[in-house]
């Protein structure tokens, strides 16, 4: 929950979010887009190489920093296990960065699919137990 001394998502704006993902090392082009999200603040940035980013703000006073810090680890070794999840990038030895009163991770952009779960070869190709139910 967020307490009387952080700020809400309602204070970052556009220009924030490209200075933020600047302050990573990461040069924008300007370009910004908002994605779906529930619970945090997600947004794909153009870079000026040409090249596409995703940053991911984590809601203020909602999760401790080691708690994002063990799922960076997590979706880092199950990249690392050819498991097909985009882990966050490792900049100078930084997956957490902060830029003013916000936490934010920064992704290669990858393209992907909703899949097929009422079918039941995809479903166990994806490992995905609860798509085995919707299949039946």
């Amino acid at each position: 929950m967020n307490t009387d001394n952080e700020p809400g998502f309602q204070t970052l704006l556009p220009n924030d979010i490209l200075g933020a993902i600047e302050s990573a090392g990461f040069p924008c082009s300007g370009d910004l887009l908002a994605l779906n999200s529930y619970e945090n603040r997600v947004y794909r940035a153009g870079l000026s190489s040409g090249e596409r980013i995703v940053a991911k703000f984590y809601r203020p006073g909602r999760w401790p920093d080691a708690a994002i810090l063990e799922e960076h680890d997590f979706a880092t070794a199950l990249a690392q296990l050819e498991v097909p999840v985009v882990p966050p990038i490792n900049a100078d030895g930084v997956t957490l960065h902060r830029h003013a009163d916000y936490r934010f991770a920064l992704y290669d952009c990858m393209g992907g699919r909703w899949p097929e779960l009422d079918n039941e070869a995809t479903a166990r190709q994806t490992h995905c137990p609860y798509s085995l139910a919707w299949a039946n």
